[in-house]
This record gives C-alpha cells, structure tokens and sequence, in this order.
C-alpha cells in the first residue's frame, strides 16, 4: 500500500497505544527524527504491531511518502509479492525516470506479465528498485513500513536489503517489525539500512499489563487475577488480552487455586504441536502444568515413571524449553502450561492433584492438591487447608494464605466448630495485608450475607471500612450497622470505634475529635484485655498529637512502645514504630528517621505486608528527598505509586509523594500532571488530609515551573485547609517557605512576611530548626526586594549554612542559589558554580536547568566593577579588585569562611587574597587590616 500527501505536522501518538512501551518508543521515535530506521522485534502477540502503528502514525506524517506492506505466511512463496505492494501504486509515477532496462525488468517483476527473475534480471531489478526509492525522495522524505517481516518473500527481501544498503543520505527511512522468539534478528537486518536500530520489545510488567487490561474495558479485575494473568501470559500483551476477555465472557470466575480460563483460540495457538505427543507422554505433562515447581525427581514421585523420555519428547516438539542443567522442567512459555491444563478433562485434573499431594515435599503445596483432588467438604482436609494457611501466613505469603483460607472454608461443613465464616474472614484479612482489596471486600460481603454470630459481622465489616481507604465517606452508613452488631462488647466497640478515629480525621477533618476517639478505643481495648487495638489506637493518638505540634506526643509515642508489645503492631504503618520515624523526620532527625524507616521496611517484606510496604517505601522516599538525594527518592517514589496503583493502597499519598520526587529530580510536567490527578482524587474521596498534601504538592511544582500566580493559589488554599483542620506542626507538609517565596516573587511582600511571622513561631515553639532555616531564605528575598541588600546576603548565607548542617541539601542548594541571584542585581563578580554544584550533587535536574538558565541570561561584562569600600578607606586603592573586596570584609568583622560564602569563593582563595593584601599593605595580619582602616579614619 502506498500513501501519497503534502507534508502535514506528525501525528501525536496517543499514549495507550504504547502502554508498557513509552521507553523505547521514545528511542525508536528519536532515532526516526534523526533521519534513521528502526526494527523492532520480539516474539508472536509481544506488541511489536502497536507500536510499529504508532510510530508510523506520527511520523507518516512527515514524509512525503509511505510505502506500507504486511506480508503473510500463506503468500511468502510468492516471488515480488511484497515489492509490488510497496511500489505497484508509484510505479507509473516514476517509471520514466528510470532507464529502459531497468523499467521493464521491475514492470515485469510487479505485474507478473513477464518472466522476469533474480536469476536472469538480477542486476537490473536491484537498480531499478534503487532507484525508484531515490527518484520518490527527490520530491520529499519516504517511510517504507514493513510488518511480519519474517514472511517478506525471499525476492522482494534480497531486492528491498540490495536498495536499503546503497541509499546512503537519500531521504528514505525503514519502519519494520519482524517476529523473533530470541535474540536473532540479524538476519533480518539484511533488508534494512545499515543505520538500523534495532529494539527488542519484551515482556510487560505487571502495572503495564494492568494498565492494558484497564483501557481495553476488563476494568475491575482484582489484583490476584491481574497476576494470575500476567503469570499465565508471559507478559504477552495478545495473551493477557485474550484471557482478559475469556474472563469477561466467564460468568463464574475460577475457584480458588485453579487456573485461568483459557480461551479456544489461545489453545489452538500454542497447543498446535500438541496432537505429535503420545497420551503417556501428555499426562506427565498434565502433571507438571499442575505441579508449583515441577522437577524431573517430583514426576517420578507423582507416579511417571517414564519422566525423562517423555519430557524430552515434549522439549523437541518445542513445548518444554531444554535446561540440560538444572533439575527444572520448565515450560517453553506460561500459556502452554495454562492450555493443556485447560484442555485436560476434569477427572483427570484431579488425578494429576491426586498425585502431586502426596509427591510434593513442600506442606504447602501437598495441602493445596489435596483440595483440588476433593471434591465436596472433608474436615481432614479442611483442617489441613488451615494449617497451611497459617504457614503461609509465618512465611509472609498472606496470598497465599488467602487462597489458602478459601478452600479450607469451602472444604469445612458447616456444622464444623471451626465455622467456614472464620476461615473466609481470616481469608479476607489475609486479602487486604497483601493490598488484593477487591478480594477482601468479596470475600467480607458474602460473610454478611450468612453469618449470624456478632463477632464475625464486626469483623466482616471492619474488612469492608479497611477495604476503603481514605475513602471512608463512602462506607459512612456501615458505622451504625457495624456499632448495633457490637452491641455492648468492649473488644467490638474498640475495633468499630478505631475506624470512626480515622473517618473523624480523614472526613470531618477534626483534630480534636480524633485524638478523643484514639484514646477512647485504647481505653476500650485495655478493659477487654485486646493488647493489639490497644497499641494502634496509642500509635494513631501520637500522630495526631504530632500532626497537631501536641506537647503530649513523645510521651504517647513512649505509651505505645511499652512492653509487652505485639509483632503485628510493631511493623504496622500505623504502629507505634511509624509513628516515631515520623516525629524523627519532623524533629530533623534524617539519619535516624532513615534508620527506623529502613528497617522497618525490611521486616514487612519479609512477612510479605504489602499495605505497610507501599507506606514505608514512601517514608524511605522522603527521607531521601529531604536529604537531597533526588535521583534514590524519585526511584523509591516511582516504585511506591507502581505497588499503589497496582493494589488501589495509598494512591493519592504516592502520588502525591512522586511528585514531589519529579519537582526536584525527574520532569516538572510529570509532577504537575500527578499533583493534580492526586488534588481530584483526594477531593472525590472526601480527604481533607490529602487534599491539603496534594494542594502542597502542586504549588511547589508550580514555583519550580515558574508558574508563581498559579503556586500562589494553590498554596493559600493549603494553608485554609490546615488552618481549618488545626494543623499546626509546619514541619508536617513544609509548604510555607514556598507559599512566602512565591508572595514575594509575585509582589505580596505584607503577606509574604505574615507567612514568615506566623510560621516561625510555631517553629520556635516545636523547635522545627530547618524550618526556620527556609523561612530565613524566603525573608532574606523580601529584605532583598526592600533594598536591604547586606542584611538580605547575610541571612541567606546563614539560612544555607544551618540546611547544610542539617542534612537538608537540596534546600541548601535553594539557598546557594538565591544568593547567586541576588549577586546578579548587585555590583561585583558573581558566580552560579556554587548552586549547580550543589545541585548536580542532588542530581536536582529541574532545578539545574533553572541555574543554567539564570547563568546564560546574565550578561557579560568587560571587566568586573569594583566593589565599595568603607568610607575613607582610600589606602585599599592599589589593590586589585579582589583583593580590595575581602579587605573590606575583614573590615567589617567578617571571618575567611563568610568571606568565602559571601563572595562565592573558597576558604582558600580568601587565605591566598589575605596573604597578598599583606605584602602589598606591608602589615602581617587581620589585626593590622583593621587597625590601618581606623588609623585612617580618624585622620
């Protein structure tokens, strides 16, 4: 197909056609913009089409002519076919431009009417092709798109590589996609330019695919099936489709522990070699595709005997992948193993589990084929079923558990003391610490609808708030029902009113009234002797406290770590331990904020605790950001919102969080886009906390993007909130030293320094040091803007040196900053070194390109002016300007390190001046600098 236009503007890729792909699409996108080729590979249904459309989509645009072609496997015996798609229809366009020889030799080649062949035209079809390409450039730029090029006919490939490597700097750039199942794609770049680049499209991750499956409209999968599918499908994006639709179409989803559906047209794709096996030979095969970990040993316990033989069969049939040194047997791609699992008989499944549940060395593995070799309830297996959830649950796979606690409760009659309700409530429980909350929310809502017992509907429902989140407007008419099944209990009231302490905080915004309900569940919990609600409901009382600047929240952080304490609350992300890697961040404490944060992240990935790692992964990112070290927190803050989005826990806060992270260390734009995706979400869920953090967070991208009425705006809006909410801690959000810069910059200096006076003194009063260091920094500008140049420099160089005391690099290099710019508006050398020093060392890349920019705007100056002196201190006139400067300042009382910061030198350029101050003076110290300066004064 060939594709004739005037030149337009490239078409915009629109961002899900590339999902997973944004990477290397952008690669590929450069390489075509600098007049290059590209080839993408990678196996069947990988992607390699979608993009390959994208990109021509954007850059099909752009040429003058698009040469498109997609041969099939069914026509690749046929000579010339792929030419005459590419060039039947610009054929008459050109052919007289062509010689005589060369025209008929490729008229014949394309219209079949002639007998022309490599053999006998060879030469004067690879000219002609050459130059039909050159003749279709002359008029402007030419894309040729080729995909599948593994079936291009073996003519028009020998023909289109013979052109491709002879265009040189003629303007025709090659698109291909080409199907590989490793890495050998060089055969393939025989038809393409030398120049080609090559990009292998792989698996996606389990986010992308996600990501995928949301916008093809399989929206609302639960986590554990999103990774169901992308375990199933390899990461294949045709696969993961496919099995998302087999889903759709599915009424009933798969029980617990038994695969996917598998749709016919998957299975007829990757069983095709099936039918060559013989039946003993696919029953061991049935036995591994059931099989967790399958080895040779492990199908030789299940009963087949003939493992080897029957193994090797299937690996030179291409359905097992040969691994002659490992003990493994491994299927050549996940979906292999799904089909044949799907296609196997029902009794012959559970013959297979039969097998395994008594091979399989691991406890956990024979429990779970027992359950799927049973059918109907079995107490023995049941209570088998439990123990290995329990197991499960030590070894920090609460999935696991979950699944685990789901068919004990279907195996448990119900008559059984140990009821199926608690075994489905340990389940749900079990969903929600491994973030599958759309599991857990199922699971407690079939509970309600059949439990009788008030334990267990409390429990149920106390699943179905947690499942929430920071949405607890949404479940509000819970409470009542959830209170009236409490009924007088303590142990009951105390778990109900732990979440109306968050509902008060998160919805009503109430400082006051949560703090009251915190202490009143502790009181609860301790009357009913429930240890664990206890120490949450301290913990949670010594953040308010501290959110609220409290005086009381150390000694009820030193409540809540009071032995005996309780495992699960130690590692919690609303335990006691959080609680205080919070008030170390506040207090300045970065190495042991960092410290505490740390291991506690350590110690829920091993339990596996995915909620409270999306929390402290974003505790790392913070301390990290404060400390300057951008490029760790923009990676760690990345990797938080991927868990987020990935388990719908803690959205907005990671959001929020990364970008900040892209403020300082990634791309502005991508922290504006994420400040206002977590403003809107956090103002639908009826958060007033987060609305306040998200607000904080757009009007810090906001300044940095220079954007200072729009930053200003958002930020008075933050300090209403907070006002509001009775927030009073400013090291909580450390927005206020933006809010007064960006009042400054816009010419609100009176709101600018009520700000800074308002701040300050409830940094005093908490003894917040790095705040009053930022709040220094914001006034020394409105000093600047006021004339009070002196003042202005000094309270910046001493705002710089406390943050870098501190451990605050980046606000030290904010600082450095300010003072270069405010050295540009005054007489004398300056000098942006310091700041993109500082800045480089962050790796702040957003705030780099600021001091780059501030530096290529200054003008240049022919001699730098010389700086005033004292009055009367004419006996400094023989010295060269340097020199006459720091002269000045030992004048004025200054020691070598403020000289040195002051005038954006080095402590040993200042010594070095000094010394030949001296000799030029003839005197020997300060002393003499200062007493020569009176001397001649007084005259």
């Amino acid at each position: 197909m060939t594709v004739r236009r005037d030149f337009k503007e490239p078409a915009r890729c629109r961002p899900d056609q590339v999902i997973g792909r944004e990477e290397l699409f952008s690669t590929a996108r450069e390489q075509l913009g600098r007049g290059g080729s590209v080839l993408l590979h990678g196996p069947a249904g990988i992607g390699k089409s979608t993009v390959l459309r994208a990109l021509a989509g954007e850059y099909g645009g752009a040429a003058r002519t698009v040469l498109r072609c997609s041969p099939t496997e069914s026509e690749s015996h046929l000579p010339f076919l792929a030419l005459a798609d590419l060039l039947g229809l610009v054929l008459d366009e050109v052919s007289e431009r062509l010689p005589t020889a060369q025209r008929i030799a490729l008229e014949s080649a394309l219209t079949g009417r002639g007998e022309s062949t490599l053999q006998r035209d060879g030469l004067a079809l690879r000219l002609a092709v050459l130059s039909t390409l050159r003749a279709l450039a002359d008029t402007g730029p030419v894309l040729v798109v080729v995909d599948d090029l593994q079936w291009l006919d073996p003519a028009s490939a020998e023909l289109l590589g013979f052109a491709a490597r002879r265009l040189g700097d003629t303007p025709v750039r090659m698109l291909c996609a080409v199907r590989t199942d490793g890495q050998e794609y060089d055969r393939h770049l025989r038809a393409s330019p030398p120049d080609t680049l090559a990009v292998r499209l792989g698996p996606l991750s389990r986010a992308q695919m996600s990501a995928l499956l949301d916008h093809r409209g399989y929206t609302g999968l639960p986590r554990s099936t999103v990774r169901d599918i992308h375990r199933t499908s390899g990461g294949n994006a045709l696969f993961a489709l496919e099995l998302g639709r087999a889903l759709a179409e599915n009424s009933i989803p798969p029980s617990p522990g038994e695969p996917l559906p598998v749709p016919t047209s998957l299975r007829a794709l990757v069983l095709n070699r099936l039918e060559m096996l013989s039946e003993e030979a696919r029953r061991t095969l049935l036995v591994a595709s059931a099989g967790a970990r399958p080895t040779l040993t492990l199908l030789h316990a299940a009963g087949r005997d003939n493992a080897e033989a029957e193994t090797a069969q299937a690996a030179e049939l291409g359905l097992l992948a040969t691994e002659p040194e490992g003990p493994a047997v491994r299927f050549a791609h996940p979906m292999i193993s799904a089909a044949l699992y799907a296609e196997a008989p029902a009794q012959e499944r559970r013959a297979a589990h039969a097998a395994l549940s008594t091979a399989a060395s691991d406890p956990i593995e024979r429990a779970r084929h027992l359950a799927l070799a049973t059918t109907g309830t079995d107490p023995e297996v049941a209570a088998r079923l439990a123990e290995a959830a329990a197991l499960a649950r030590d070894r920090g796979a609460p999935s696991v558990a979950a699944q685990l606690s789901l068919l004990a409760a279907r195996h448990t009659p119900a008559d059984d003391p140990r009821s199926p309700e608690v075994l489905r409530l340990e389940a749900a429980e079990d969903a929600i610490t491994a973030g599958e909350l759309d599991l857990a929310r199922d699971i407690a809502r079939e509970v309600l609808t059949r439990a009788t017992v008030p334990a267990d509907r409390v429990r149920a429902w106390i699943a179905v708030i947690e499942t929430a989140g920071h949405a607890m407007a949404e479940v509000d008419a819970i409470f009542p029902q959830a209170l009236a099944d409490a009924g007088d209990d303590p142990k009951l009231l105390a778990l109900v009113h732990y979440q109306l302490t968050w509902r008060a905080l998160l919805v009503e915004g109430d400082f006051d009234e949560a703090r009251g309900e915190a202490a009143y569940v502790a009181e609860l919990a301790a009357r009913a002797g429930d240890r664990y609600t206890q120490l949450m409901a301290l913990a949670f009382q010594a953040q308010i406290e501290t959110l609220m600047g409290h005086a009381d929240a150390p000694a009820t952080i030193r409540r809540a770590l009071e032995e005996p304490q309780d495992p699960r609350v130690a590692c919690h992300h609303n335990g006691a331990g959080y609680s205080r890697f919070r008030w170390l961040i506040m207090s300045d404490q970065l190495p042991e904020a960092r410290a505490a944060v740390t291991a506690l992240l350590r110690e829920v990935r091993r339990h596996g605790w995915v909620e409270s790692e999306v929390h402290f992964l974003r505790g790392v990112a913070e301390t990290e950001l404060h400390s300057g070290h951008c490029g760790r927190a923009l990676d760690l803050a990345r990797e938080s919102l991927r868990l987020a989005r990935d388990t719908g826990i803690g959205e907005v806060a990671s959001a929020v969080l990364t970008s900040l992270a892209e403020a300082a260390g990634g791309e502005v734009d991508r922290a504006l886009a994420l400040a206002r995706e977590a403003v809107e979400h956090a103002e639908e869920d009826g958060d007033q906390m987060y609305v306040s953090r998200a607000l904080a967070a757009l009007g810090h991208a906001q300044l940095v993007a220079g954007d200072v009425e729009a930053a200003v705006r958002s930020l008075r809006r933050v300090r209403e909130v907070e006002q509001s909410l009775g927030i009073t801690d400013p090291a909580r959000g450390r927005w206020h030293g933006d809010l007064a810069e960006a009042l400054v910059r816009s010419g609100e200096f009176a709101e600018a320094q009520d700000v800074i006076d308002v701040t300050r003194e409830q940094a005093l009063r908490l003894d917040r040091e790095s705040v009053l260091a930022v709040l220094d920094r914001a006034e020394a500008l409105i000093r600047a803007a006021r004339g009070e140049q002196d003042a202005a420099r000094a309270q910046l160089t001493s705002a710089q040196d406390r943050l870098g005391k501190l451990g605050y690099s980046l606000e030290e290099a904010r600082a450095a900053f300010a003072l270069a710019q405010l050295r540009t508006s005054a007489p004398g050398p300056t000098s942006y070194d310091e700041p993109a020093r500082l800045f480089r060392r962050c790796r702040a890349l957003p705030w780099l390109r600021q001091v780059e920019a501030a530096a290529a705007a200054r003008p240049v100056e022919a001699a730098p002016t010389p700086a005033s002196t004292p009055d009367g201190l004419d006996c400094l006139d023989g010295l060269a300007s340097m020199e006459r400067q720091v002269a000045a300042l030992v004048m004025e009382g200054a020691t070598n390190r403020e000289i040195a910061a002051r005038l954006f030198i080095s402590v040993k350029t200042v010594e070095a001046t000094l010394t030949r101050v001296y000799r030029k003076l003839g005197i020997r110290s300060r002393v003499d600098i200062v007493r020569l300066a009176a001397g001649r004064r007084t005259k």
